[in-house]
């Protein structure tokens, strides 16, 4: 499998993971952020939030989001990495959860 193909495998799968374990009940629909959190749409673009900044938040938490090192595998943790920072993001699968945070 070429990079570029396993580069979109994983974005992907990061957005059914972002999906699936619930960062948009605190990042609003599609990461566009939430009263609980901020936007997530255009971290790509911020250059303090590297991929390993993003991973070490992910994994520890920090100012008020939880940790969730325990509840993701490193695997996954880099799949979620891969859709945030993807230049042009896959669509989310499945309907939006109904207690998804809708952007304010």
């Amino acid at each position: 499998m070429g990079a570029a193909v396993a580069q979109k495998a994983d974005e992907t799968a990061g957005a059914a993971l972002f999906r699936g374990k619930g960062c948009e009940h605190c990042h609003g629909v599609g990461g566009a952020g939430s009263k609980k959190a901020p936007s997530l749409v255009n971290i790509r673009k911020e250059k303090l939030w590297t991929p390993a900044k993003m991973t070490e938040q992910i994994l520890n938490g920090g100012q008020k989001m939880p940790p969730f090192g325990d509840s993701l595998t490193d695997p996954e943790i880099a799949q979620i990495v891969a859709f945030l920072r993807a230049k042009k993001r896959p669509p989310l699968p499945g309907p939006v959860p109904a207690d998804a945070a809708k952007p304010e």
